[in-house]
């Protein structure tokens, strides 16, 4: 996931294609290192946010608007002064750097036609926006660099702009130029593109590691391509690997120079995880892979799903880390009453002894520290042992009294280790809810359910309950029936005592939390194979095993899925059941609402 050189020469294309021409009407800086253009084209008002925040720079258009603050800063006031009103007379790239330059066209304060230069550097902690003169002399920057910050290079005004250094990667394009009409390529100037490449270091590395604009994620779909291992030592290509490896990186640089871009994201459990420019192979037909129509609109989809989720994530800290404290200590508590059953399993035998040692009393001579007798249940002899202080009598009371102490730690322990045990499933259920969590509104039936179980104070005022809007989610299968899926328990509970019929499937990952999967038919329907595999599919994903290849899970008609009395939200019983073991590929399952 990086906005490497690759994503910015699809932007510049867009850019080029779309801004080129266009006049600058409004320049806005909402924040301290942001700003957003109102370009006026011939197809409407166009909006382009430049973002040179260290820990997400970016740049794309939006349709999407941001307040700025009421008193505009001086870097944003200097521009209005300069270029707003101005033409975009061009939009470059110089390689495949991380840089964007536009150039601008406009007229001075006494009317003469003059250029200037807005030059976005989007590279990573080091990224700025730049504002130079048609020579390439800086008269301001968004962020100033000064020697004391960097020894490298000076950002500040007056100074000349330079490129920032490569840090010694090539060029790719250098290795490959255009030829003829239909673009066929060719080794270019700079020679054998693999020379870059050497050391005994993993391919992919060596590739990202040695040429400009490339990241990990198109090193590994340009060695996929050539059919050749990422990992293998760069040592260890041979002539027949050398050339498919450079037939592959220039195919990569003309795609690049002709700009057949395909913007993409990769999701992985519903969540975007990467994203590129150019078409990726190596994924083949996956669901997860999907494609955008244009640079810009993936770029903003994917920071604001990606943001949606880590500000889940963030929001449901507070809720995993209660979560966490309690369930540690409900499996401490549970840990412990388990050793103390443990101190309880002899406890049959000190009521034997007691019984045997009160039959055969009359037989036994006191001071011995051994009684032998024979078990009149089996008719084997045993060698019981005895307190030679006391008596036979008074031996057979202390066995009767520790049989009776331990009977009663027993029975008392039993039902706290039942209830314990229940604590400690209820709470990793509560952990994969908030797994399935996408939503703001999923946190909050979650909340409740952890208020009731006294985990959480009440926050909601008396008599007013919190607004409910989470709903759970609705699958369509290949065959057209609905599936629904609980993302809680009280949602689960719901699922399959308010919303399923009798004759309906319920599904559930076999002794694992997770969540109730109902699948919807009708009375005396015969329903596809395919239908109850992907039913199946879906409870595999939506439990605490959806990271495993395999998952077993239980399926059963609705009717015969019962909750005991007093049962903890989303616990259930049955006792008759069928049983598949599936994996959790839910890619090709559709989404209905």
């Amino acid at each position: 996931m990086a906005f490497d050189g690759i994503t910015m020469a699809a932007l510049v294309k867009e850019l080029d294609s779309k801004i080129k021409d266009g006049r600058i009407s409004k320049i806005a800086q909402p924040e301290a290192d942001e700003l957003i253009l109102t370009i006026h084209t011939a197809e409407g008002n166009l909006k382009l946010l430049i973002s040179a925040d260290a820990s997400l720079p970016l740049a794309y258009l939006t349709d999407n608007n941001k307040q700025g603050p009421l008193t505009a800063p001086n870097f944003c006031m200097l521009l209005r002064k300069h270029i707003q009103g101005g033409r975009i007379v061009s939009v470059t790239q110089p390689g495949l750097e991380r840089i964007m330059i536009t150039e601008i066209e406009h007229l001075d304060e006494m009317g003469d036609l003059c250029r200037k230069r807005l030059i976005f550097e989007l590279m990573g902690k080091h990224s700025n926006i730049i504002f130079t003169d048609s020579d390439g002399k800086i008269i301001d920057s968004i962020k100033r660099i000064s020697f004391a910050i960097s020894s490298v290079r000076e950002v500040l005004p007056g100074k000349d702009y330079i490129i920032p250094p490569s840090q010694d990667k090539a060029e790719l394009l250098d290795y490959c130029k255009e030829v003829g009409d239909r673009g066929h390529r060719e080794d270019g100037a700079g020679g054998d593109v693999l020379s870059v490449l050497s050391g005994g270091k993993p391919l992919f590395k060596a590739i990202y590691g040695g040429f400009k604009g490339i990241s990990p994620l198109m090193a590994n779909e340009i060695c996929y391509r050539a059919n050749i291992d990422p990992d293998m030592p760069v040592t260890d290509l041979d002539e027949a690997s050398k050339a498919l490896l450079r037939k592959e990186l220039t195919d990569i640089a003309g795609k690049v120079l002709r700009g057949e871009f395909a913007p993409c994201i990769i999701y992985k459990n519903k969540v975007p995880a990467e994203y590129c420019a150019l078409e990726l192979t190596m994924y083949g037909n996956s669901a997860d892979l999907r494609q955008e129509s244009s640079i810009s609109k993936l770029l903003e989809k994917f920071y604001r799903e990606k943001n949606l989720s880590v500000r889940i994530r963030q929001r449901s800290a507070d809720l995993r880390h209660i979560v966490q404290v309690a369930l540690e200590r409900n499996v401490k508590k549970l840990d412990l009453q388990l050793k103390q059953l443990k101190d309880t399993e002899d406890r049959d035998t000190n009521r034997l002894y007691g019984e045997l040692l009160t039959a055969y009393a009359y037989q036994i001579d006191n001071g011995c520290d051994f009684a032998e007798v024979e078990n009149y249940y089996n008719g084997e002899k045993l060698r019981i042992p005895m307190d030679k202080s006391l008596t036979p009598s008074e031996n057979a009371k202390r066995y009767f009294d520790k049989y009776g102490k331990q009977k009663r730690t027993y029975e008392h322990l039993t039902g706290l280790i039942e209830e314990s045990a229940g604590d400690v499933e209820h709470l990793k259920s509560i952990q994969t809810a908030l797994d399935i969590a996408l939503a703001e509104e999923d946190l909050v039936q979650i909340r409740l359910e952890l208020e009731e179980g006294g985990y959480v104070k009440k926050t909601s005022s008396k008599g007013k309950k919190e607004k409910i809007t989470s709903k759970p989610f609705h699958y369509i299968s290949s065959d057209g029936y609905d599936i629904y899926v609980g993302k809680n328990n009280f949602q689960n509970d719901e699922l399959t005592f308010k919303t399923a019929n009798g004759g309906d499937w319920w599904f559930h990952a076999k002794k694992i939390p997770g969540s109730h999967v109902i699948l919807k038919v009708k009375q005396g329907e015969e329903v596809p194979d395919r239908a109850f595999e992907e039913a199946a599919k879906l409870a595999a994903f939506y439990s605490s095993g959806r990271e495993f290849d395999k998952v077993e899970v239980d399926y059963v008609r609705k009717k015969e899925v019962k909750k005991p009395s007093g049962a903890k939200p989303g616990f259930v019983v049955y006792y008759t059941n069928y049983s598949m073991t599936t994996d959790t590929d839910i890619s090709n399952l559709t989404l209905a609402d």
